[in-house]
């Protein structure tokens, strides 16, 4: 009997994954839609519809820490649903909803103005206004309906455990409070829901409000659910939610922004994009502490990735470094205090190896899932040393590249003892874990890759970006070693590797075929999986394609075929799978575009990075100057205006991060040897370009450039 190959679709043949998590993840339920509204800060977010309601059975509700405190949040006027006027998030922790009645027996429509504020911070606050609008007193039950299911965010994800058995109820006799218990198998949660007024009566666990109210009269209340604290928890705004909401209080994140560059252009486009990236930058912040030292990294993305990511934080830092260091810092340190120092299967953890992500839920604490971290990467290991290096170039910071020496020599170890699985030059990747990723690249949908005529190949894959990622990370691990780690043998065998990796790799991925083009991987037979893909565009930026072969590289990239018209579509509609609905199959990742602009900008192919870039910025202008993760690869000139991906986390750290990587591309701006330089090719549709306050090898730095001009100055 032949045995069953792994590959990405069933990449641990015989080993059965626990059956916790209930499937897939689920597209946007109709019981939120797209016009639902999140507040968040760090790790918490509460995810609610237009009317600020939580539904039973959906996945919004208030998440801490990967747990679910709460899972429905439903006010209601005589037991009728209310109807929203219009909501809007006011700061990414803080919202207002504006609602009124529908038609209701003894109280007709509008009789009622609500509104509700809320915001995340030191808890979660809500206060609920109601007005009377009616010429004669009028009297009405309020309700709210409150559950808390305790569910495991991957559970919100796909299928959610009934804990209903474990989860205790005590509500206080004051009527002032509902406190939900829940303790299984050593982990434990509390939801706590405290009323500034007492309830007529709590009817199961629904607050009951008899109100009565005059012509014009006001009645208030106030919510408040106290969250527990925890890695990752931010430095909370506090004060009264009226307060909050009308930036009265000390906001620790306009503290957080004050310092960061600022960007002007003609393009008011490019500035509200610029402007807005800052912002979720701030929202999506995570704060640890290591060594004593108190670090700030980007979490992944709104709603399902708050946490520390490798690939992720890294690519986002990357981005980012224009606007100051600080996020870079946090991120090399964080991650270096996570490396892999052990061989274990369940989490593909490996001596030096960078991990993949951080969960702090019931099932990952109970070790029913591998996160607590998990290593299913093969990539974050060269993206680390790629950041340290381009940390180094902008600060100078011998000091901290000292300091992560070890790290980086374990990163080097895991990349030639562990990453090349098999001895022939390349990183591959196959997870050994029964909860393992198939795809452990950054197109890691289980069809991520894939050949052109739909097979999908067997494992060990060796992506082609993973190639171009260790290239890049010798070259720059070479330059560390010839300066802040004065190691000239270690820089002169890094060179001599990148030398024999850069040789063989145009010999083994390169396709004559179609144009010209780089297969995505090599499957674990050392077939070439012959997709063309975005993969591309990543090679471009790591510098491992030769100058003669990137004309034919800017030319499939930019095709009919690939470039949508708001940018390069992760596949190309040659393929048999491409669907522009698919997550790695044709939909377009503005971090993916961003990569690939930077790569054609550094072979010279300025024009096509500038379409690249109009086209995303053009994009931000349709979703509130934000750029979701992926957006749907359909033509432009069919639809004209972008759709995203349905299940897109916005904001997300590495789109977020996208505008400012743009930025650079255009203006041509690099670290050289302790300065700052300009190469700008701005295209007329943007105008003028002037950013303040870059931070750079420990001072501040103004830029400004129009067309092929402009110039660099110190300003503080």
């Amino acid at each position: 009997m032949t045995a069953v190959r792994a590959t990405p679709v069933d990449p641990t043949p015989g080993l059965v994954a626990t059956a916790w998590e209930g499937g897939d993840q689920r597209a946007l339920p109709p019981e939120l839609g797209p016009d639902s509204l999140a507040v968040l800060s760090g790790p918490t977010f509460m995810y609610a519809d237009r009317c600020g309601d939580v539904p039973p059975g959906s996945i919004g509700g208030l998440v801490h820490l990967d747990t679910r405190l709460v899972s429905e949040w439903v006010l209601t006027v005589n037991g009728g649903r209310l109807l929203a006027l219009r909501s809007e998030t006011v700061q990414h922790y803080s919202a207002q909803y504006v609602l009124t009645n529908p038609d209701l027996p003894d109280l007709p429509t509008n009789s009622l103005g609500v509104r509700r504020l809320r915001y995340v911070g030191d808890g979660f606050h809500e206060r609920i206004t109601i007005a009377a609008f009616r010429p004669e007193p009028v009297r009405f039950e309020l309700r709210l309906a409150v559950a808390a299911d305790f569910a495991d965010l991957f559970e919100v994800k796909s299928g959610v455990r009934d804990r209903s058995a474990q989860i205790t109820r005590d509500h206080q006799p004051d009527r002032s409070e509902l406190c939900f218990s829940y303790a299984a198998d050593g982990f434990a949660a509390e939801t706590r829901v405290r009323s500034s007024l007492p309830v007529a009566r709590i009817d199961g666990d629904e607050l009951v409000w008899d109100i009565e109210l005059s012509p014009r009269q006001e009645w208030e209340l106030d919510l408040h659910v106290p969250l527990p604290p925890g890695m990752g928890v931010v430095e909370p705004v506090r004060g009264d939610i009226a307060d909050v909401i009308h930036q009265r209080v000390d906001d620790p994140v306009r503290r957080w922004t004050t310092d960061r560059a600022l960007l002007t252009s003609d393009n008011e486009t490019l500035t509200r994009t610029v402007r807005k990236s800052r912002d979720d930058l701030a929202a999506l912040r995570l704060e640890l502490e290591v060594k004593g030292q108190r670090i700030v990294l980007p979490g992944a993305g709104l709603p399902w990735f708050l946490t520390v990511f490798g690939r992720d934080t890294l690519i986002t830092a990357y981005q980012t470094l224009g606007a100051g260091p600080m996020l870079a810092q946090g991120a090399l340190l964080a991650l270096a205090r996570l490396q892999g120092r052990r061989c274990d299967d369940f989490t593909d953890e490996e001596p030096g190896k960078i991990l993949h992500e951080v969960r702090s839920g019931e099932l990952t604490r109970t070790g029913v899932k591998p996160y607590a971290p998990n290593y299913g990467t093969a990539d974050a290991t060269q993206l680390w040393l790629i950041l340290l290096s381009e940390y180094w170039r902008w600060s100078r910071d011998d000091e901290t590249v000292r300091l992560l020496r070890d790290n980086a020599i374990a990163a080097l170890h895991w990349i030639d003892d562990y990453g090349d699985r098999d001895g022939d030059g390349y990183v591959e990747y196959a997870t050994r874990s029964p909860e393992g990723l198939g795809n452990q690249c950054w197109r890691d949908s289980p069809d991520g890759v894939c050949f052109a005529d739909g097979r999908i190949p067997v494992l060990p894959l060796a992506t082609s970006d993973l190639q171009g990622y260790t290239y890049d990370a010798k070259l720059r691990l070479a330059e560390l070693a010839d300066g802040p780690l004065a190691d000239p043998a270690l820089a002169e065998r890094l060179r001599a590797d990148a030398a024999r990796l850069f040789e063989r790799f145009n010999r083994d991925y390169w396709i004559d075929e179609r144009g010209g083009y780089y297969a995505v991987a090599l499957d674990g037979d050392k077939n070439r999986v012959d997709a063309k893909t975005s993969n591309m565009g990543h090679l471009l930026w790591s510098g491992i394609v030769p100058p003669e072969r990137a004309e034919a590289v800017a030319r499939q990239l930019m095709s009919d075929e690939m470039f949508s018209g708001w940018g390069i579509r992760t596949m190309s509609r040659e393929e048999r799978l491409y669907n522009a609905l698919g997550y790695h199959l044709g939909t377009v990742w503005p971090h993916d575009n961003s990569l690939a602009a930077l790569g054609l900008a550094r072979y010279g192919y300025r024009d096509e990075a500038n379409r690249i870039s109009l086209a995303l910025l053009e994009a931000a202008g349709h979703f509130d100057y934000r750029l979701p993760e992926a957006i749907s690869g359909f033509p432009r000139q069919r639809l004209l205006f972008p759709v995203p991906y349905p299940t897109a986390c916005s904001p997300q750290a590495w789109a977020t991060g996208t505008p400012l990587a743009l930025t650079r591309a255009m203006i041509g701006l690099e670290p050289v040897d302790g300065r700052l330089t300009l190469d700008p090719r701005i295209p007329p549709e943007v105008g003028r370009i002037r950013v303040d306050r870059i931070r750079a090898f420990d001072r501040s730095w103004d830029v400004e450039a129009v067309g092929d001009a402009g110039y660099v100055r110190l300003s503080g």
